[in-house]
This record gives structure tokens, C-alpha cells and sequence, in this order.
């Protein structure tokens, strides 16, 4: 793999994690005027509406007969689906728990996907290096530092993130393993319009949908549907396809801190220092499961 292709992996998922990072806040400033499930079905739906136009010009560009195209449809569909389903948990807990939480918070409990995903790589016969332990350690002390309250208890949005950090791991798993089987953007569409039909039938079924509130929430809306789930989400597949998962999952761990700003820029939401410093201690931890292992540089070092 080239460099330049690499570089654009990079490019490509960076940018994903500034969107998503500056989404928590319009997901929190979404949910001023409608309820949360009702603000994930239409913000996918939208999502999935900004890239048939796209999927359409590349089928064109690409001179593929209908029967090439209806077959790698149908090849999307099935790992769409399955996608959809733990992106619709994912995205529904971490809705939820902004309700509780703040922005930044919320982002940085969420981004223990990073720790997290090793951990579920096992299961795929991957191996767990001293990294890995390294940084789940510096991730608890972490999220101790951010969300423990004095009686030692988590907040109830914080939790609501933590539980869906697991979804977000394996997301990320299914995402590098399907991405290179069929058409990223249909893989793209397809687990979006799953998040979104199950998104509207848990919205008819527990909330008020007005029209009233989802007109008032239309700036969050165009922005978490268009710009969070329609780009980033197809920029993560696009990126991933070319990148290590580790690679990925550290680059796509700066939307922490993008959320950080965003929150601090939009919303006026102030971390403490306490909070800061778990933040820091999250961050790092973060990344250095990410890093090369000390032990095979100095192997390698010791080979040249």
C-alpha cells in the first residue's frame, strides 16, 4: 500500500472524526425540541437521502451493467443489515445518554471503543499485546477521574455511553471485515436505512413526534443527518478499506476532542480539572494500544 493512499485513509478519517466530534453537540442541541429516538430516525433518514445521489453518479462512473449492480445491492444488503442493527444500539444509547451527559463527556466515554476493540479481537484469534492492557488501565483511571461521582457511581448518561462504547467496538470490527467484501457506500446506505426503520418504530412507540419540534431542530437535524451520518459514516468505510483497524481506531479516537471543543465553543460545557485530567488519562489510553509494541523495536533494532 502506497503512501498516498495511506495518507488519504488518514485524511479521509480525520475528517470523519471532526464531524462526529462537533455531532455531539447538535445531538444535544437536537434534543431540546423532540425526543431522542425521533431525532435518530429522521437524522438517518437524511443521512440515507444524501447518498442515493451519490451511490448513482459512481454506479454510472464505474459503466456497470444493472445486473453487476443489483448484485453487489444485494451483497450490501446482507451485511448492511447486520451492521444496522449494532449501529441502531449504538446510536440509541449514546442519544439516550446525552439527555444526562454532556457533550465532551459523552464522547470521551464513548471513545473507549478504541480499548475496547482489542479486547473483542480475541474473539477473533487476534492477539492482545501489553499495549492493549497498558491502555485499558489508563482508560478506567480515566473515566473513574470523568464520570465516578463521590459515592462511586456512575452518571446515568455516562453509563448509557459506557454500554454503548461496546456496541461502537463492535461496529468498528463488522465495518473493517465488510468493507472489503462488497461496496462500501451501499454498505454505507443499507445499515443507515436499518438504523432509521428501527429508530421510527421505537419513536411511534414511546415518544410524541410533532412536527412542530422537528422544525424547530432542523440546524442539529441537517447536520447529524447529512454531515454526521450520510459523510462521516460512508468517510469511515472509505478510510477503513485502506487502513489497519488500529490505524483507524486511533485516528478516529480524535473526535473525543473535537466533541471537547465543540461543547466547550457551542454549549459553554466547562469540564473541571478533575474531569480534564481523566479526559487526559482516557485520551491517552486511547492511544497506546494504538502504538508499536517497545519489545519488536528493539527487536527489530537489534536485527539491522
Amino acid at each position: 500500500m502506497g503512501q498516498q493512499t495511506q495518507l488519504k485513509s488518514s485524511l479521509l478519517l480525520i475528517l470523519a472524526a471532526l464531524i462526529w466530534g462537533f455531532a455531539f453537540v447538535a445531538q444535544r442541541q437536537g434534543m431540546e425540541h423532540t425526543g431522542p429516538f425521533t431525532f435518530n430516525a429522521v437524522r438517518f433518514v437524511l443521512g440515507a437521502i444524501s447518498l442515493i445521489p451519490l451511490i448513482w453518479v459512481m454506479d454510472r462512473k464505474s459503466g456497470q451493467t444493472k445486473e453487476r449492480i443489483r448484485a453487489s445491492f444485494k451483497s450490501a444488503s446482507v451485511y448492511g443489515f447486520c451492521t444496522g442493527l449494532v449501529l441502531f444500539a449504538g446510536a440509541s444509547l449514546q442519544q439516550v445518554g446525552l439527555m444526562y451527559t454532556t457533550a465532551g463527556k459523552a464522547a470521551f466515554v464513548t471513545g473507549l471503543y478504541i480499548v475496547i476493540v482489542p479486547f473483542f479481537g480475541l474473539f477473533l484469534k487476534q492477539k492482545l499485546g501489553l499495549n492493549s492492557g497498558i491502555g485499558a488501565v489508563l482508560a478506567i483511571i480515566g473515566l473513574y477521574l470523568l464520570c465516578m461521582t463521590d459515592n462511586l457511581t456512575l452518571g446515568k448518561g455516562d453509563l448509557y455511553e459506557l454500554v454503548g462504547a461496546l456496541f461502537w467496538s463492535v461496529h468498528i470490527l463488522m465495518i473493517d471485515r465488510f468493507s472489503r467484501r462488497t461496496d462500501g457506500l451501499k454498505l454505507s446506505l443499507v445499515q443507515i436505512v436499518t438504523c432509521s426503520v428501527l429508530s421510527f418504530i421505537v419513536a411511534f412507540s414511546t415518544e410524541k413526534v410533532e412536527l412542530s419540534g422537528l422544525s424547530d431542530a432542523i440546524i442539529p437535524l441537517l447536520y447529524g443527518g447529512i454531515c454526521s451520518v450520510g459523510i462521516a459514516y460512508t468517510l469511515q468505510i472509505v478510510g477503513q478499506r485502506n487502513a489497519h483497524p488500529a490505524q483507524a481506531a486511533i485516528i478516529l479516537s480524535l473526535e473525543t476532542v473535537f466533541a471537547a471543543i465543540g461543547g466547550y465553543l457551542l454549549l459553554d460545557e466547562i469540564l473541571g480539572v478533575r474531569a480534564g485530567i481523566g479526559c487526559l488519562f482516557m485520551l491517552v489510553g486511547m492511544i497506546v494500544p494504538q502504538l508499536p509494541p517497545l519489545w519488536r523495536r528493539r527487536e527489530n533494532s537489534v536485527r539491522v
